[in-house]
């Protein structure tokens, strides 16, 4: 099917938007290419260091300067139920890569922190900012430049965005994503939700509670509700970047093993010296980006990624805005409704058909690029696929079924939960936000009240719990941007919230920080921007202005006259106590420097151009392309 006008009309605004950020990032990526393998870059005292304590046969083939390299980039820590299953993938992975006569090193670790461990507490004030430093901590283990391809183990919110972002900085080398998958469905998320709301209202106790929590989160693997682990998940599946439908096999089986074996001797097959060159430079393109914005609307995906996706764009040198997503989500149909969405989980929307449905079914549509590269080469249409285990121990690929397992939990682009992707953007005079509306009820799609301002999250929870919010109202909490705090996760105040509403007030949030990418049913405006740091207005509120929030139309506005809203001051607030203690003091950096959220509350510049001869490989040269472009690289690939 002919691709969507809106598709192709957001997508070609941002190749020009793009195009001298993106043509920087690509004469980067292309200088630091070299002929044959990477080491070979090295003097003899930098590869005796890279390979010492090397088993003899893997350092005979580091010697010869001919075999390919593959570095294991991992996120494991034995804490957290996402990253303990990486702890047997190296074995795998080695083993795996000596079959094709190949070696794989342990590069490097990164940090992974827990979004559900920090949630409304102070280290979540360091949770946005892990992302770079995951990113540095990548590049930190690719620096040595001993390596042709790379693994990239990693699952959760913000470790997946940054091992991107961090492996987009060595573009010219290909790179394969491998998740560990997420753990057996529990309690239903319904009815942990309900036991969280009734403890906000003191009606169960801190052991009830625990009890009902530790039957939810119970073992190894990502928590299996729609958040941003998952997300993560279904975005690297339509970017090309997992070995087809990975994503969401649970951990400690074989057919998850098969899958990371397949991945780990993909990566041999497409570094220069297995014949199938693809670095992930080439992968990660404007389309591919496109594709990714079409995959989180229709899988109500998390309103995280409207920070993390144009952060791993910009470091790719693409540019996108929130324009672009709200544009997109009016076109595409909500195929799934997985919990916050939905009551199913992502253990069920595997079995309902799983990504491999979702790509095959935007394709269909005209609403996804099939013309991009992926791990396996060119086109989309290779990743309609789900893994089985073989007779002889080996994944096999299969295409999806015809029909959804479940329509209840999965559904065709014909016959959509919905006609849009649910996340809206909202603008005026309070600056601009982004809504996720596809689990909030229609009734609550414009909510207009008065304001009550709130400087923490601790601030709106001890007037909840003195009784002084039940009443119709919009809460404003301020001082929550990348600048301020270091955008924490609000989630902790989705309870009462929760609450407030079902008791048949009309409530609503509007706040420069961030909610969870599993929080649903009340209508919130968030990442609005420019924070109030960066001369935001939402720093001239005063409690009991009337705010309209309203998802129909995209407004977000004070309803306040011109002349008072003009001679009023920016509001100031005590921030000391969220820049010391639990590590904060560390990132002071980070806040000062990071950019607005609609830029992806980023540290790191745009690509800029430098002054370098970018080489032209087995001699092609042609006048319809620009040497090193994307098109230039297809040209030689194909050839």
């Amino acid at each position: 099917m002919a691709l969507h006008p809106v598709v192709e009309q957001v997508t070609n605004r941002i190749i020009k938007r793009s195009r001298p950020s993106r043509a920087a990032y690509l004469a980067h990526m292309e200088a630091a290419r070299v002929q044959g393998v990477q080491r070979g870059a090295l003097s003899c005292t930098n590869l005796a260091h890279g390979f010492a304590a090397f088993p003899a046969n893997d350092k005979l083939k580091l010697k010869e300067y001919k075999k390919p390299s593959v570095a294991i980039v991992s996120s494991y820590n034995d804490m957290l139920s996402a990253h303990q299953p990486f702890e047997t993938f190296p074995a795998v992975i080695k083993d795996a890569v000596r079959e094709v006569d190949a070696v794989a090193q342990f590069a490097g670790g990164v940090p992974a922190m827990c979004d559900g461990v920090t949630q409304g507490q102070p280290g979540m004030e360091l949770s946005l900012f892990s992302r770079d430093t995951i990113a540095m901590a990548t590049a930190v283990a690719m620096s040595h430049n001993m390596f042709d391809a790379a693994l990239y183990l990693g699952i959760c919110d913000k470790i997946v965005p940054g091992l991107l972002i961090g492996a987009l900085h060595f573009g010219h080398i290909p790179g394969i994503f491998v998740p560990g998958g997420p753990m057996t469905t529990g309690i239903s998320n319904k009815e942990k939700a309900a036991v969280r709301q009734r403890y906000a209202k003191g009606e169960a106790t801190r052991e009830e509670l625990l009890e009902n929590e530790s039957a939810s989160y119970h073992g190894a693997g990502t928590c299996t509700f729609y958040g941003t682990a998952n997300s993560n998940q279904m975005l690297m599946e339509m970017m090309g970047l997992h070995m087809p439908g990975s994503a969401f096999i649970t951990p400690g089986t074989p057919l998850r093993d098969a899958l990371t074996k397949a991945a780990a001797q993909q990566a041999v097959a497409i570094s220069q010296q297995g014949g199938q060159y693809m670095p992930i430079g080439h992968i990660v393109d404007e389309k591919s980006i496109v594709n990714a914005i079409v995959a989180l609307h229709a899988t109500g995906g998390s309103t995280n990624h409207t920070l993390h996706l144009i952060a791993i764009a910009r470091a790719a040198g693409i540019v996108v805005d929130w324009n672009d997503f709200d544009e997109l989500s009016k076109v595409v149909p909500s195929l799934t409704r997985i919990y916050p969405n939905g009551e199913a989980d992502v253990n069920h929307f595997q079995a309902a058909g799983g990504p491999g449905f979702v790509i095959r079914e935007l394709l269909d549509a005209g609403l996804a690029h099939e013309d991009v590269n992926t791990i396996l080469g060119r086109g989309l249409r290779a990743h309609c696929k789900e893994p089985f285990l073989g007779e002889d121990g080996k994944v096999v690929f299969r295409d999806v079924a015809e029909k959804s397992g479940d329509e209840a939990v999965l559904r065709p682009a014909g016959n959509p939960f919905a006609n849009n992707g649910g996340m809206v953007l909202v603008q005026g005079n309070l600056g601009r936000a982004v809504m996720k509306i596809s689990a909030v009820k229609p009734e609550y799609h414009v909510v207009e009240a008065p304001a009550i301002t709130f400087d923490s999250q601790e601030d709106f929870m001890q007037r909840y719990k003195d009784g002084l919010l039940n009443r119709d109202f919009v809460a404003v909490i301020r001082f929550q941007g990348p600048r301020a705090n270091g955008m924490p996760e609000l989630h902790a105040l989705t309870p009462a919230l929760s609450n407030l509403q079902d008791a048949g007030f009309k409530v609503a949030m509007v706040t420069d920080g961030r909610m969870s990418g599993a929080s649903g049913k009340v209508p919130a405006a968030i990442h609005v921007s420019p924070e109030i740091l960066a001369g935001g207005p939402l720093g001239l509120v005063r409690d009991g202005d009337i705010i309209r929030v309203d998802a129909t139309s995209g407004t977000l506005e004070a309803l306040v006259t011109d002349t008072v809203w003009a001679a009023r001051g920016m509001a100031s607030a005590d921030l000391s106590k969220s820049h010391i203690g639990m590590g904060r003091e560390l990132f002071a950096m980070f806040r000062s420097h990071s950019s607005p959220a609609e830029e992806g509350a980023a540290t790191f510049p745009l690509p800029s151009p430098i002054q370098t001869t970018v080489p032209l490989h087995d001699g092609i040269q042609t006048d319809e392309v620009q040497p090193g472009s994307d098109e230039d690289f297809l040209f030689r690939t194909q050839k």
